[in-house]
């Protein structure tokens, strides 16, 4: 089974069915760089033997890590809330690569564009997912890079008390996994 299979499986089994539906949706419509590395130079995302991870296993080593400790931020499965989390999840990275998933190399305001494209499908996203967990999915792809995110003023008073839970819960994941600290079990 490769990466993109198992990040279907978990959302599945963690998602609403109305989540997963539109999770499959908004997937199918997003630039499919799963395949693409997490660090177009190699620099970043190198894992112990100095990999670097593509995108689809960097991401469910984050989903892995996260729906197992996501109680910590009274998350519960198959909720509204919890599907946004996932979601956040899922689509970080996705505009890694540019909006249509065609350059080159990485861009550093991808934060910015997958919170842009979220903001602007507001009104389908409602449909399915609600408007306060909507909100904070937005937050949480948009500041996942923490004090590093495109539309922070100033990184020295950056201060993640000022976000909702979440929006660090996926930071931190999104470190851990950059830092080569999670794990998941190997077929």
């Amino acid at each position: 089974m490769n990466f993109k299979e198992k990040i279907n499986e978990l959302m599945k089994s963690n998602m609403t069915e109305k989540g997963f539906k539109l999770w499959l949706g908004v997937d199918s419509m997003i630039p499919d760089i799963w395949g693409r590395p997490s660090s177009s130079t190699g620099k970043y995302h190198k894992k112990s033997d100095g990999s670097v991870p593509d995108i689809a296993e960097h991401t469910y080593e984050m989903l892995y890590a996260g729906v197992k400790i996501m109680r910590m931020i009274n998350i519960i499965k198959n909720t509204s809330r919890c599907d946004a989390l996932l979601f956040s999840i899922g689509l970080h990275d996705r505009l890694k690569y540019g909006l249509k998933g065609d350059l080159p190399h990485t861009v550093k305001h991808h934060d910015q564009l997958i919170g842009d494209l979220l903001r602007d499908n507001f009104d389908t996203l409602k449909k399915v997912i609600e408007i306060e967990d909507i909100v904070m999915m937005i937050e949480s792809v948009r500041f996942h890079s923490g004090q590093w995110s495109t539309d922070v003023s100033n990184k020295d008073k950056f201060k993640f008390s000022n976000f909702m839970p979440e929006t660090q819960f996926v930071h931190m994941l999104d470190m851990l996994s950059t830092a080569s600290c999670l794990k998941f079990p190997k077929d």
